[in-house]
């Protein structure tokens, strides 16, 4: 079953997060996930969440998102997304 992982970020360094998804991108790919969203506009249908940036990566299954987060590869990058940006991040299963 596909799985997505959700994530809501509040850039807080433009250059140092642009770093970030140069480094990230390969890492994304290299488990076999791939970008759904990556930024663009959003719209509020209902309630008040204003989100400023919303990325949505899809994996095969739940286990490789996890690998992926918790890779070797994704251990530097991960931690300039911490410095560069506050983020919010829930992983879903799909269909």
């Amino acid at each position: 079953m596909s799985a997505y992982v959700i994530v809501e970020i509040d850039i807080l360094d433009p250059a140092g997060y642009e770093e970030y998804k140069n480094l990230a991108g390969a890492t994304v790919e290299k488990y076999g996930g791939k970008y759904i969203v990556r930024g663009g506009s959003t719209e509020v249908l209902e309630g008040n969440w204003k989100p400023k940036r919303i990325v949505v990566l899809q994996f095969e299954s739940t286990q490789r998102a996890r690998e992926w987060l918790n890779c070797e590869e994704y251990r530097e990058p991960r931690k300039m997304r911490h410095r560069t940006a506050k983020t919010k991040m829930i992983l879903v299963e799909g269909v």
